[in-house]
């Protein structure tokens, strides 16, 4: 078992810090937004990009794609602290990459923001299995006293 000793704040600092954020979402739930709302539901929540690519495929697919896409965007809200920000989800993208690995991009506000807290990068692991799609994400901050604050 490891045990890491003394004060973790001070051990955080030393790597310039982080944040930690998840979410899961029942795909079924997102399938029957669409079925209920239909395209206000996806504009409201899921860019143009984001869009385009969960409708490459089948309905079920289609359904996967954009649970997983919700879990990461709760999961950066969690991350970053905006649950009372006041923040537009399609500031939050996630960005399928051509090697098949997917990014996260920060717009408007949510970017700001970020910037504010000292946030270096974002890391992005999302799955979907069994009418579940979750994501984590990871907020590496720069190495300063204000990034922490």
């Amino acid at each position: 078992m490891l045990q890491i000793q003394g004060d973790q704040a001070a051990w955080a600092r030393s790597l310039g810090g982080g944040r930690l954020g998840f979410d899961l979402v029942e795909v079924a739930q997102v399938e029957e937004s669409l079925r209920h709302f239909g395209a206000a539901y996806e504009r409201r929540l899921f860019t143009t990009a984001e869009r385009e690519y969960a409708h490459r495929g089948t309905p079920t697919v289609c359904g996967e794609r954009l649970a997983a896409r919700l879990a990461a965007k709760e999961a950066v809200i969690k991350a970053l602290r905006l649950s009372e920000a006041g923040i537009a989800f399609t500031d939050i993208e996630v960005v399928k990459q051509d090697d098949g690995d997917c990014e996260l991009a920060l717009h408007g506000r949510v970017a700001e923001i970020a910037k504010k807290q000292g946030a270096a990068h974002l890391l992005l692991s999302m799955s979907h299995d069994g009418g579940y799609a979750g994501a984590f994400v990871s907020v590496v901050l720069k190495h300063s006293q204000e990034a922490l604050a």
